[in-house]
């Protein structure tokens, strides 16, 4: 099922990992901007403009 926010599709089980020095949520930390870049490099989408930055809807799952 795809779904759009804003205009920019969003496909169920798209994922991104992201490494962090802090030990914080990613979402949380320096306005989530980790985060955005890892969607912007690996699918070219801008989940600020789509408005789905929060854990309302992304999870967040700590890795090692």
């Amino acid at each position: 099922m795809r779904t759009q926010f804003n205009g920019i599709r969003i496909e169920p089980g798209m994922s991104v990992e992201v490494v962090t020095l802090n030990y914080g949520n990613p979402l949380l930390t320096n306005g989530a901007q980790e985060v955005i870049s890892a969607f912007k490099r690996i699918y070219d989408i801008d989940i600020k403009r789509a408005g789905i930055c929060s854990q309302a809807y992304l999870d967040v799952e700590k890795l090692g």
